[in-house]
């Protein structure tokens, strides 16, 4: 069973997790390792998709029921354009062309770019049986340079999906990145936004020697996660072009009494629209 519970008030901390936070602190990750980090970031995620090709992620099904702007039927008589950033195999935008396909809407639901940092990422979305460059492109690219305007004109998207994305990348290039949203994205643009929420489980349960910087952090394969709070995430957003439609933190509570399992995660959703000038 799973209970989501959408807020804008902060988790408070017990004492033993206070403790857990503070015990972190004791031992951060090393200057000269986290820079390379950071220069080995995409031969670290080419690895993940290596490890585990297309077995890792479950298709995003949820992501309608979340994102109404994600219907096709919404939007009758007109075909829209779609980003997904951070595509990995391809687990948001092939269940949602699967479904425009079956409900032959696809010639007024969304065409979708799909970009990811990992070239075998791309290569699996390329190998799905879905692909069809009718309806969807794929290409991989760093989305803190400039390099996805090469793909995609300036000004011509509808949507922007960024799920599970920007956790990954380093808090220095966030503002980058939603400069680089803006100018995609037309004047009324949507960007679709869910990530890691402050104080999340998987946030307090590192160990030292994993955190690089406030909560930034170092996973076991190299990856990395970042932990956003609601204020922070929305400042990022509003002093770089977008008024902020929707941003709460999501409590999620996976309870299973027969197998003992209590799973409480944190994560935050938010919707952002692009502002004519920033």
């Amino acid at each position: 069973m799973e209970e989501d519970i959408f807020t804008t008030r902060t988790k408070e901390l017990s004492a033993d997790e206070l403790n857990k936070l503070e015990e972190q602190n004791k031992r951060l990750v090393p200057e000269f390792k986290a820079n390379k980090l950071e220069i080995d970031a995409q031969r670290h995620w080419d690895l993940f998709y290596k490890r585990n090709e297309t077995r890792f992620f479950k298709d995003r099904h949820w992501t309608t029921k979340e994102f109404q702007e994600l219907l096709a039927e919404e939007y009758k008589g007109e075909r829209r354009r779609l980003l997904e950033v951070g595509c990995g195999v391809g687990n948001l935008v092939f269940p949602l062309l699967e479904e425009q396909l079956k409900e032959q809407t696809s010639e007024h639901g969304f065409y979708f770019y799909a970009c990811d940092f990992s070239p075998r990422a791309v290569d699996f979305v390329r190998a799905n049986p879905l692909y069809d460059t009718n309806h969807i492109t794929a290409f991989q690219c760093d989305i803190t340079t400039q390099q996805v305007h090469e793909h995609i004109e300036a000004a011509s998207l509808d949507v922007c999906t960024m799920i599970f994305v920007l956790s990954a990348i380093h808090p220095d290039k966030f503002v980058d990145v939603v400069r680089n949203l803006w100018q995609l994205l037309k004047p009324g643009g949507l960007v679709l936004f869910r990530d890691y929420g402050l104080y999340d489980m998987a946030q307090l349960r590192f160990k030292p020697g994993h955190k690089i910087s406030e909560n930034f952090y170092m996973r076991q394969d190299g990856t990395r996660s970042y932990y956003f709070a609601q204020e922070e995430l929305s400042e990022i957003f509003s002093q770089n072009g977008f008024d902020v439609l929707d941003n709460n933190y999501v409590h999620r509570r996976t309870l299973n009494l027969k197998e003992g399992i209590d799973v409480p995660r944190i994560f935050l959703q938010a919707k952002f629209r692009k502002r004519s000038d920033r």
